[in-house]
């Protein structure tokens, strides 16, 4: 079973779906059987580097609400990522473009780190209040992860490296009609919209897996083992 995950560093439901579906995989029996990819997708391409703006300033900005507003709704999220043990401290959180986090992201990928490092980043930012913009602290993420420092730094700054790799999965997205994330694609037949409960995450896995898991083309009512001959070979049986 394939799992495809479109999100963003700076989206606070992607890090709760990101655990929601951890949390469903370690109660699924077939679990060792899933593998679990993450797609880059940006909110808002358009996100200026890191300016000194509050998440809560940047909230009341684009949904035109007050601050007081902006800081309910807010602590209403992270109410929701306490329930499956995530601390969001969106007093200290440095929003800003993700681009650049997310070709680090590929190229942590290319050094068989990239689930590491995407969780890194989400609790860089979400938790820590670091500024996953910066080329230092993404550097120091990349140290933290056992990858090379200046490597990681000469990736940035070369702004074609592993850009194509971000583009080609948000061309996918739109070809795909996806317009808010997180969003969970299961063996390119089945999705999942947002940072569902728990509940649906397991049923989703549990059917897609009755589904979809090889079956045998018979029900064998055998009684006996040893009792037949294989690739030319017949066991024989002892004298009672």
């Amino acid at each position: 079973m394939k799992i495809e995950v479109w999100s963003d560093y700076v989206c606070p439901f992607c890090y709760i779906g990101k655990r929601r579906l951890e949390l469903a995989l370690e109660q699924f029996p077939h679990k060792n059987q899933v593998e679990v990819e993450f797609k880059a997708f940006e909110l808002d391409p358009n996100s200026p580097p890191y300016n000194g703006e509050s998440i809560h300033e940047v909230l009341a900005k684009k949904y035109r609400m007050t601050i007081e507003q902006a800081k309910q709704a807010n602590q209403n999220v992270g109410n929701q990522a306490a329930s499956v043990n995530l601390t969001y401290h969106f007093d200290e959180m440095k929003p800003t473009n993700t681009f650049d986090a997310h070709r680090f992201a590929k190229f942590a990928k290319s050094k068989g780190k990239g689930d590491v490092v995407s969780e890194k980043l989400l609790q860089a930012y979400f938790t820590e209040g670091k500024h996953i913009g910066d080329y230092d602290t993404l550097a120091d993420i990349a140290e933290a992860a056992g990858l090379d420092r200046k490597e990681v730094l000469n990736v940035l700054e070369d702004k074609t490296a592993f850009a194509n790799e971000v583009r080609a999965d948000e061309e996918i997205a739109r070809a795909y009609q996806i317009s808010g994330v997180p969003y969970f694609i299961i063996n390119s037949k089945y999705a999942i919209s947002g940072a569902q409960p728990l509940e649906t995450f397991k049923g989703a896995l549990q059917k897609v897996w009755e589904e979809e898991a090889p079956k045998p083309l018979f029900q064998d009512l055998s009684t006996e083992k040893d009792v037949s001959c294989v690739d030319g070979n017949c066991l024989i049986p002892e004298k009672e």
